[in-house]
């Protein structure tokens, strides 16, 4: 990565009225994600930095940084009970961020994320876990999830194979999550995405980079900065006092059974990029799904989504694949095959979008995902996924008949009501 040249035109922030301001900041790759932290600061001498090395987290040891434009304000090892990321977040980071927001209630806060640590986990610790007794959002303004991605390495990052207990940076001894897993994870929970720097190979590989980002989460605001020379204030406008987190949205395997965008269909390709929707209503034939696994991910990225199974009609299946590497999971029951008096236990967007797309036979049972990739060919991969759909013999079969069809899957979902 070049050296980037920081530049400051214009007043400082102004803080405004109401609780202190919290924008996170992740990124698998902690020099541009640190870079734009600095370049937040350098906008504004009240903001603060919170920083967390999770260098020593197995053995029980986190060292945490507080800091702003004028230098380090505390600089503190802390010892944690237990060696893992999800303690260190409720044992350490909230009641830090709770502290300061208490101790300096006119200074916006940034929390930059250690690599390995996924927004959605903090988020799900800041909604659920108390300080002291009281919600972290009670006393703080949780702004804008921004997700910093290296231009130079992102590729690389998403078609890693590598998983983090071989690169000897998992946060906990059972942490057995792929790096790709947790590059798509960063990316697709944020509202947010600074592309820093660019390519080696150019301003065209650049551009392909951009739209990449875009075809895989594109719900969120990006915003590209040329890491040669910033403007700092400009920065900060574009990132903080966004008000674009919305807590509310769910995670991105159940957005589509929630009625949030999962993907854009963009068959034709944008510098190389190719995004695909598959939608379909019939289930599919599971031993014949089973068999074009490895064809149908050849040359994908990022593939997601929620599918059923016509030997298991019940249970929503999870697409998740990253990576190269597949995991399909439960995602509890269908609607249609739940109770009435178990509708309640669902989300009211759930229902909603049940009920905008309801089929008399099939109720709300679809399959529905998405695949990014480069040179993706889409009439191809959409002929495939439907040979793999029940015929017209087959759907007259019944669900009785269904259940008997050979399934490589069986036992694979243990299903829960909602």
């Amino acid at each position: 990565m070049s050296t980037s040249s920081v530049t400051s035109t214009g007043p400082a922030a102004v803080q405004r009225a109401g609780p202190p301001s919290l924008t996170v900041l992740s990124g698998f790759w902690p020099a541009a994600t640190y870079a734009v932290a600095r370049t937040l600061l350098t906008a504004d001498p009240a903001l603060l930095l919170v920083r967390h090395d999770l260098g020593d987290v197995r053995a029980g040891v986190v060292h945490r940084v507080v800091r702003d434009r004028s230098g380090v304000l505390e600089d503190e090892r802390i010892t944690l009970a237990h060696g893992c990321a999800s303690c260190t977040l409720r044992d350490d980071v909230l009641p830090t961020l709770a502290r300061l927001a208490g101790t300096h209630p006119h200074r916006d806060l940034v929390l930059m994320l250690p690599e390995v640590v996924e927004p959605e986990a903090v988020a799900a610790a800041c909604a659920h876990c108390l300080v002291d007794g009281t919600p972290l959002t009670d006393l703080l303004h949780v702004d804008s999830y921004v997700t910093v991605v290296d231009a130079e390495h992102l590729l690389d990052g998403l078609a890693s194979t590598d998983d983090l207990k071989t690169l000897d940076i998992h946060a906990a001894a059972d942490d057995d999550r792929a790096l790709a897993d947790v590059v798509v994870r960063q990316i697709e929970y944020a509202d947010t995405h600074v592309l820093w720097g660019h390519s080696p190979d150019g301003g065209y590989d650049t551009h392909r980079l951009a739209t990449l980002l875009a075809r895989i989460a594109p719900w969120a605001i990006q915003i590209r900065v040329d890491d040669d020379l910033v403007d700092a204030h400009a920065l900060a406008r574009r990132l903080r006092r966004t008000d674009r987190h919305r807590p509310e949205t769910p995670g991105v395997l159940v957005r589509g059974l929630e009625g949030h965008l999962l993907g854009v269909h963009e068959p034709h390709p944008d510098q190389g990029i190719v995004s695909v929707v598959f939608r379909a209503r019939r289930p599919f034939h599971a031993e014949r799904l089973h068999a074009v696994l490895e064809d149908v991910n050849a040359d994908v990225i990022r593939s997601r989504g929620h599918l059923w199974l016509a030997s298991q009609p019940e249970a929503v299946v999870a697409w998740d694949f990253a990576g190269g590497g597949l995991g399909l999971g439960s995602l509890g029951r269908w609607l249609t095959c739940l109770p009435d008096t178990h509708w309640d236990e669902v989300s009211d967007h759930r229902r909603l979008a049940a009920a905008l797309e309801w089929d008399p036979y099939y109720g709300d049972r679809n399959q529905h995902l998405v695949f990014v990739g480069l040179d993706l060919d889409p009439a191809a991969l959409r002929h495939t996924l439907t040979g793999c759909l029940l015929t017209d013999a087959e759907l007259a079969d019944g669900e009785d008949v269904w259940r008997g069809y050979p399934d490589p899957f069986a036992g694979c979902f243990p299903m829960t009501d909602a």
